[in-house]
């Protein structure tokens, strides 16, 4: 009986003669437990996407980034990871609150390599944050299975800069650029505000267009 598969699954496998293969996948390849050279893969990382599911089962995914090792191994089956300031949704974050289930893509843009982890995940407020300074929580995800994907799609990239956003050492960083918008300044918080004149005032939609397409929002 498979963890993975159902009938659509199989109808698929059966239609392109991969079944084999798939039971190759779950059987031989996926595993419940980091091998040294994941976690190092893992702890190299500067960024990941994190898939979710909301409480109606619509599912979504989502960018995440830090500093390279900003995605910790805590133990052969659990990894934690700070979660930084963002649009005031917590799409992803009320998804892990309320289901739990999450997927984690990683890749390696240069060599190129990526690793897939899915598991069940939580929230840890309060002290558990200070570890990651400027994280609001972090989310502390238990694995269920680990598997290497297949690289040979990916087109390589090679990396320029950390991105400017990323939290210093004190937790501090620049203002995004949308919190600059005239629509957002009655929605952002008062502290935020505050900083929107030392970050060049008030902005419109035009403006802030202009900023994204320089890579500046």
């Amino acid at each position: 009986m498979s963890k993975f598969y159902g009938t659509a699954h199989r109808e698929l496998q059966d239609a392109f003669d991969s079944r084999r293969l798939a039971d190759l996948m779950e059987g031989g390849v996926m595993h419940g437990e980091f091998a040294p050279h994941e976690i190092d893969f893992i702890q190299s990382r500067d960024m990941f996407f994190l898939a979710s599911v909301d409480p109606t089962g619509r599912p979504t995914v989502s960018y995440k980034g830090g500093a390279p090792g900003f995605v910790r191994i805590t133990g052969p089956q659990s990894l934690v990871f700070p979660w930084y300031d963002g649009n005031g949704m917590f799409y992803s974050a009320g998804n892990i609150a309320a289901k739990g289930k999450v997927g984690l893509l990683f890749i390696d843009f240069a060599t190129p390599n990526r690793l897939r982890v899915q598991g069940e995940a939580r929230l840890l407020r309060g002290k558990a944050a200070a570890q990651f300074p400027g994280a609001l929580f972090v989310v502390e995800t238990v694995v269920e299975s680990i598997w290497v994907n297949c690289p040979r799609y990916i087109h390589p990239h090679e990396k320029i800069a950390n991105s400017r956003y990323v939290p210093d050492a004190a937790g501090e960083a620049p203002l995004p650029g949308w919190k600059r918008l005239d629509i957002a300044q009655e929605a952002i918080r008062p502290d935020d505000r505050e900083k929107v004149e030392e970050a060049g005032g008030v902005i419109d939609a035009e403006a802030y267009a202009g900023m994204l397409q320089r890579g500046e929002g």
